[in-house]
C-alpha cells in the first residue's frame, strides 16, 4: 500500500487543529457534495453573519451537518442584531430548538460594552460552546495588542470555549492589516499569554493560512476558510501542497 509519512493530524473530535469553515448559503445539493468530500475535515461550520434567517430548509440543512460530525453555529452578526433589538432570549431559544450546540458571540459591528459581552457569554456558556469573536469588522479600528489580550483572558474567564480573532471573509481587518498582511507583534502577544489551542485564527487567505501552519504547525486553528477550499487547507496542514512540501515532508538526505 502506498503511504506517505506525513504529520500527524488531530482527529475528531478535536480541541487542536480545528478546521472552521464558512458556509454562505449553500444549497442542500451543495451541502451534500461537501459533506461527501470533505466532512472528515470541517469542525465547525459557521452560517455566515445573517444568513440562517432566510435560509431556505434551515433545519434540513442543519442537520445534514450534524449527521456527518459537523458543528454548526450560526454568524456572530445575528447575535448582534439580537443584542441591539433586546432579542437575546428569543435568539437563545431559536438556536435551542434547531438543536445547535455551538454559539457565536461577537461585536464586529456592533458596539457592545465589554461587560456586556461577558454576561452574554456566561449565559450562553450555561448551554453552548461559545466561540467568542473578538476584533472589529471596521478596517479603520486597530485595537491595541494589550486590549485584545485583557478581552481573551476575561472572555476565556467567562466560560468561552474558543476565541475567534476576527479577520471577516476578506482577511483585511482585525489580526490582518489592509493589505491581509499578518500583524505579527499581535500574534506574539497574544500567544505570550493565552494557549495556542484556545484560538482559532480568521485566515481566509491561502498565504495566511500557509503562514499560520509553517509558524505554529499543522494544528493549529483556523477560521473562515472557504466551503470550496477545505481540501486545499488540508494539503497545506499535510504538505501536500507546494507551499509547506519542504516544511512537513521533504527529508534530509
Amino acid at each position: 500500500m502506498f503511504q506517505l509519512d506525513l504529520p500527524k493530524r488531530t482527529t475528531k473530535v478535536r480541541n487542536e487543529g480545528i478546521t472552521h469553515v464558512l458556509d454562505k448559503g449553500l444549497g442542500l445539493n451543495a451541502v451534500d457534495d461537501l459533506i461527501s468530500s470533505a466532512a472528515q475535515y470541517i469542525d465547525i461550520l459557521k452560517l455566515g453573519w445573517g444568513t440562517s434567517y432566510i435560509t431556505q430548509n434551515l433545519s434540513e440543512k442543519i442537520q445534514r451537518y450534524r449527521d456527518a460530525d459537523i458543528d454548526v453555529c450560526l454568524g456572530g452578526t445575528i447575535f448582534e442584531c439580537a443584542y441591539v433589538q433586546n432579542k437575546v432570549e428569543d435568539l437563545k431559544s431559536w438556536m435551542k430548538d434547531l438543536g445547535l450546540t455551538f454559539v457565536e458571540v461577537s461585536d464586529g459591528s456592533v458596539s457592545i460594552p465589554m461587560k456586556e459581552k461577558l454576561k452574554y457569554v456566561e449565559l450562553f456558556a450555561k448551554d453552548f460552546k461559545v466561540l467568542s469573536e473578538i476584533g472589529s469588522k471596521d478596517a479603520e479600528v486597530v485595537v491595541a495588542p494589550f486590549k485584545w489580550v485583557e478581552e481573551i483572558k476575561n472572555t476565556l474567564k467567562a466560560g468561552a470555549y474558543k476565541i475567534v480573532t476576527e479577520g471577516r471573509e476578506s482577511g483585511t481587518v482585525g489580526v490582518f492589516r489592509n493589505s491581509g498582511e499578518i500583524r505579527k507583534g499581535l500574534i506574539e502577544e497574544i500567544l505570550a499569554s493565552t494557549d495556542i489551542s484556545n484560538i482559532v485564527f480568521e485566515a481566509p487567505q491561502k498565504a495566511q493560512q500557509v503562514w499560520f501552519i509553517k509558524e505554529f504547525g499543522s494544528n493549529v486553528n483556523l477560521g473562515n476558510i472557504a466551503y470550496d477550499e477545505v481540501i486545499s487547507l488540508e494539503t497545506i496542514r499535510l504538505g501536500l501542497r507546494g507551499d509547506t512540501v519542504v516544511d512537513f515532508v521533504q527529508k534530509e538526505k
